[in-house]
């Protein structure tokens, strides 16, 4: 198991922010290999499933995610979004926030508890240092696309 926080900052305000980081199909856009299909009608909700499939044929594997807790920044609060992951290889969760800042950009925290099922405990540094790289690369284009 692995556990890492990010933390970003944006020029975009908060609200920009979120749905940048909120709005599931465009990470497959940043994130090589990756597809992503909602499975449930929008809107995002506490409830949604979504599956991120990643990898090339009978390499990849899919990431089954719902939202368990959905609370987009309003009157300058922050927004919290907390993912599940349901997946037979990738299991754990994923909390998402965006923050107002007081330029009126904001700061994103990205927070993940990661298990890869029959990765030996060794690999945890590895997998730490990966995740930590690729999640960072991710949420770093999804906000420069604004």
């Amino acid at each position: 198991m692995v556990r890492f926080l990010l933390e970003r900052v944006s020029p975009h305000p908060v609200a920009q922010s979120w749905r940048c980081l909120t709005d599931w199909p465009r990470h497959a856009d940043v994130v090589p290999l990756t597809r992503v299909t909602v499975r449930t009608p929008p809107p995002t909700r506490e409830g949604t499933v979504f599956v991120a499939r990643s990898g090339l044929g009978p390499l990849a594997f899919e990431d089954p995610m719902e939202v368990a807790i959905w609370q987009p920044p309003r009157d300058g609060s922050p927004g919290l979004c907390r993912l599940v992951k349901h997946g037979t290889f990738v299991t754990g969760w994923a909390e998402i926030e965006a923050h107002p800042a007081a330029d009126g950009g904001s700061r994103v925290v990205w927070r993940e508890d990661l298990s890869v099922r029959w990765l030996p405990r060794v690999a945890d540094r590895p997998l730490e240092w990966a995740a930590r790289w690729m999640f960072g690369r991710a949420v770093e284009r999804l906000l420069r696309r604004g």
